[in-house]
């Protein structure tokens, strides 16, 4: 026998509709010298967390999850063709956390500079990867505002824990990396920020939205006036969704889960709206951990997240 009949290889034995493309589909190797309107990249590192995060488990969780969605955005008649490069994980040290940090830095500023892609998703692991993330950003592609959809402030002091989850844009602030006029926090949470803090946010320039804002005026109400604004002042627009500024309801594999969040069609609206705009040019989706998850809930949100954004893009 040369044959084995109805073999796949493993994981490949799955149902095939013939007229249905998975939105996992989509992604596809990157090469030297491909290009494409849209590339990911895997940042693997939870072990800055101050509490237990089993988030470097998330980038590969989040791919997975875009089996669980088509490529067709019916409410709109589109179907979403373009591809996804994707470059893969940056490898991270089992116990040299500070010299992960340099790692995401120094692996990010080569795939930036690749140039190869329009729109870039960065897949986390714990926020503090946003640091490097729009370090390596901002060097290679020009200035940039950023946009962080958060419960949290993350502007922690460094000096109780170093470089955590609670202190990326602290870092980006004491740095010069970014001025505090380029900051925008969306869903800010009472009871999740110590006041120093909120006091130091508002030293620096940072725009604040509070949730209580944030359902009085409305997101995209605030995303058009940011947009607007940082459109003026930087070259690109980065957004930074910390998933916990979900209600714990929508996002329970969140570490840092709580009552009173966004739900989640708010903010897929909101991501919907600002990659409408052509100056939106990357994202980041951070802080799911896989391990405490309810049937993958957490990250089949964030999977529909990049295809929010990539529905914005099409809908231009």
């Amino acid at each position: 026998m040369t044959e084995i009949r109805h073999l796949r290889p493993a994981g490949k034995a799955i149902f095939k509709d013939r007229y249905t493309t998975k939105a996992k589909e989509l992604l596809t190797n990157w090469l030297p010298r491909k290009s494409a309107k849209y590339g990911i990249i895997g940042l693997p590192l939870s072990k800055s967390s101050i509490s237990y995060s089993g988030a470097a488990f998330a980038p590969g969780a989040i791919r997975e999850a875009l089996q669980s969605y088509s490529n067709y955005a019916g409410e709109i008649g589109i179907e979403l063709t373009d591809e996804i490069i994707d470059f893969g994980d940056l490898e991270m040290h089992p116990t040299d956390t500070i010299g992960n940090h340099t790692r995401l830095y120094e692996g990010l500023s080569d795939i930036y500079q690749t140039k190869a892609v329009n729109n870039w998703f960065l897949l986390g692991g714990d926020h503090s990867v946003s640091y490097a993330s729009i370090r390596a950003f901002k060097e290679q592609l020009g200035s940039v505002g950023i946009i962080q959809f958060d419960a949290h402030h993350d502007l922690r002091n460094m000096e109780d824990g170093g470089p955590t989850n609670g202190t990326p844009f602290r870092r980006l602030l004491e740095e010069g990396i970014i001025d505090g006029r380029d900051l925008v926090q969306i869903g800010i949470r009472d009871f999740t920020n110590a006041k120093q803090y909120h006091n130091y946010a508002m030293e620096q320039g940072v725009t604040v939205y509070t949730m209580a804002t944030v359902r009085e005026i409305g997101l995209n109400a605030i995303l058009e006036q940011e947009i607007d604004r940082l459109a003026k002042c930087t070259n690109h627009i980065y957004l930074s969704v910390d998933m916990d500024v979900l209600d714990q309801a929508f996002a329970p594999g969140c570490p840092a889960i709580g009552p009173g969040g966004m739900d989640s069609t708010t903010l897929l609206n909101g991501i919907h709206f600002a990659a409408q705009h052509e100056c939106v040019k990357a994202m980041d989706i951070v802080e799911i951990d896989p391990t405490i998850d309810i049937r993958n809930m957490t990250s089949r949100v964030a999977a529909y997240v990049l295809l929010e954004y990539m529905k914005g893009k099409a809908s231009m």
